[in-house]
């Protein structure tokens, strides 16, 4: 999985080198977290399709899904995009799906926590609901776990530890040290990080963050320019058992993009 995807220098990053990484580590299944693809903000349908046709096999999203209003009807049509399924009924797309992969069954499911985040439903009713309703030859399970606290993806790593195989939090845009397997089988790690401009607070300009920390005054966040990195973590899972066998933190050299286009 690549951590959250950070405006055009992150979408460039995963245009360019998506294809050598899954050559490198013989990655199968790849899901992109995409929430931040627009100027560092949502996601539109244009983007969304290029991360799509640079290999990405699902993409995830959290609590910026909304942003874009034009993504609202392609939520509903493109299967192969996910926001979080423990938002209130009648919201656009879709939480959760099964997709095929070399003869077996992956499903990915998209969640959000609740601590120092926006008001959403339950996700540990939203997992017990998903996973009863999983057909029973799909034992690969991977869970986007977008959330703010590390206890709070912690908590919810345990919870569901044995009965999916992985779950890779999201939000922060900061790699953590924490991965591991539990000991029912569920790879985890708190936070895959981010995939965008390397000189910058979380994909942003650092002088503007700096700015609105130090006057209190509104500024407008842009993103960053220059050279781009990508997080990413590696699971490798028994498809018979649905158990992780190996995770693994993954971070490309930082390297300048093949773009002038700017950092939208």
């Amino acid at each position: 999985m690549l951590g959250d995807v950070v405006g055009r220098p992150g979408r460039t990053a995963v245009e360019e080198r998506l294809s050598r990484l899954q050559q490198e580590y013989r990655a199968d299944f790849v899901i992109v977290n995409g929430e931040n693809a627009a100027s560092g903000i949502g996601i539109t349908p244009e983007i969304a399709d290029g991360l799509l046709n640079a290999g990405a096999d699902v993409i995830t999203l959290g609590n910026h899904a909304w942003h874009k209003r034009e993504i609202y009807p392609y939520l509903e049509k493109q299967v192969r995009i996910l926001r979080p399924a423990n938002y209130p009924p009648g919201v656009p797309g879709r939480g959760w799906g099964v997709y095929s992969c070399k003869g077996s069954s992956v499903a990915v499911v998209s969640l959000q926590g609740r601590v120092f985040m926006e008001l959403v439903d339950d996700p540990f009713r939203a997992i017990d609901s998903i996973l009863e309703a999983l057909p029973s030859h799909c034992k690969v399970v991977f869970v986007d776990f977008h959330a703010e606290a590390t206890s709070e993806k912690q908590t919810f790593g345990r919870y569901v530890d044995g009965r999916v195989s992985a779950v890779i939090g999201t939000h922060t845009h900061v790699q953590t040290a924490d991965e591991r397997i539990f000991p029912k089988g569920t790879a985890f790690l708190s936070d895959v990080g981010m995939t965008g401009p390397v000189d910058s607070i979380i994909g942003m300009r650092y002088d503007s963050v700096i700015a609105r920390s130090t006057t209190s005054l509104p500024s407008r966040f842009e993103v960053a320019e220059g050279d781009a990195q990508i997080s990413a973590v590696l699971v490798e899972v028994n498809t018979l058992t649905g158990k992780a066998t190996h995770i693994e933190r993954v971070q490309s050299p930082a390297y300048r993009t093949h773009t002038d286009k700017g950092a939208d």
